[in-house]
């Protein structure tokens, strides 16, 4: 059983190729993804294995490595990824909010420099934010860099870092000015490997997507190059944050339309199958009315984003507007799976059943890409 949803108008037959192409291909990592749980991260393997199927910066320009595609490519594999339960892949942010940094604000040389190697999974991408006493509160992060003849020197630590152990470019927030609040923070890209001063903390233990490498990073007067600054200004870092956020929000809520869909595949197959008092549990009106409401989450979500979608690739998604779509989004995402796993009963509460691990997995998706909360405050100043 596969529920249907409106086809949305920037689903063309190529992007449609696209989403099946990659669903088969993650869906065929099912075999490796009990280990990937229990070593808390995928193999560089199945990064090479993406960059060689061409899902890795599939919208980044072809001059730059890319597969010259846009975010309705990026969409796809999303929502592929999604449905095939492997929320732990971290190539949703490598391609869709690392890398647009670089092409959106880096230099040329920059963009010639890193994006190629990203296209092919050679450079794993991550973006550096958080820290242990900050969380959404960009402005007052304490990681800094000071210029020591042609590089910065970079000292403080960031956690809750997702491709955090396997990443080796990694755009990290700091402070440049540590005087002037969101106007001194700036961004600059770390190249780990073999790199003096950096160091990885142990890969952290989360209640979902157990195989996602999500770390603390410390920097301890780590050398960079003055020329690893995104791009050629000090100080336009929170900016260059502002401008991003809108599509890092959308692909949160892409993520979790793609997540309902294949709880709700899988809990109308199993209410089907299963039986109760001499009946399935299908038969049951609770059942078929509860699962009736968690598809009108899914086709209300699924509606919303593509419209956001749309707006998205006019160049007229707001940040107000992302982030409503980020919380009502994934608030319609923890309800139906919760409904979902009540309906799996006992069963549901064992993560050998996938719905459980889409039930652990969804939790986060109210916090990270900034709280729930922080997107109504976000919201109502525009209000």
């Amino acid at each position: 059983m596969t529920i249907a949803c409106f086809k949305p108008k920037w689903m063309d037959e190529e992007i449609e190729m696209l989403h099946e192409s990659a669903l088969k291909v993650f869906k065929g990592w099912e075999v490796h993804d009990e280990k990937w749980r229990e070593n808390g991260m995928l193999d560089r393997a199945a990064w090479l294995e993406a960059g060689e199927m061409g899902f890795l910066c599939a919208s980044m320009p072809e001059e730059y490595g890319g597969a010259g595609g846009d975010f309705r490519h990026e969409a796809a594999l999303i929502y592929a990824q999604s449905e095939a339960n492997q929320a732990g892949f971290g190539g949703f942010l490598h391609s869709g909010i690392v890398a647009p940094y670089i092409l959106h604000h880096g230099t040329e040389e920059q963009k010639q420099k890193w994006l190629p190697k990203m296209a092919t999974g050679e450079l794993i991408g991550a973006i550096a934010m958080t820290e242990p006493g900050t969380g959404s509160d960009l402005q007052n992060i304490k990681t800094f860099a000071v210029k020591d003849g042609d590089d910065y020197i970079i000292n403080g630590s960031k956690t809750f870092i997702t491709n955090g152990q396997l990443g080796n470019l990694i755009i990290v927030a700091c402070k440049t000015d540590r005087e002037q609040g969101a106007k001194g923070v700036s961004l600059i890209v770390v190249e780990t490997d073999n790199a003096p001063g950096f160091e990885r903390g142990k890969k952290l233990k989360k209640l979902g997507m157990a195989s996602q490498d999500t770390s603390e990073l410390f920097f301890s007067n780590m050398r960079v190059p003055q020329k690893n600054l995104l791009g050629t200004v000090e100080g336009m870092g929170f900016m260059q944050l502002m401008q991003e956020l809108p599509q890092e929000r959308l692909i949160v809520a892409l993520a979790g339309v793609g997540a309902m869909k294949l709880a709700l595949d899988l809990t109308i197959d199993y209410t089907k199958e299963r039986t109760t008092f001499g009946k399935p549990v299908w038969s049951f009106q609770n059942t078929r009315f509860k699962l009736a409401e968690c598809n009108s989450h899914y086709i209300a979500s699924s509606a919303l984003c593509d419209a956001a979608i749309e707006s998205l690739l006019e160049k007229e998604l707001t940040v107000q507007h992302a982030a409503l779509i980020k919380y009502w989004v994934t608030e319609k995402q923890c309800i139906v799976m919760d409904e979902c796993v009540q309906l799996f009963g006992g069963y549901g509460y064992m993560m050998e059943y996938p719905i459980a691990r889409l039930y652990a997995d969804a939790r986060v998706q109210k916090i990270y890409g900034g709280t729930n909360e922080i997107m109504k405050e976000l919201a109502s100043r525009f209000m």
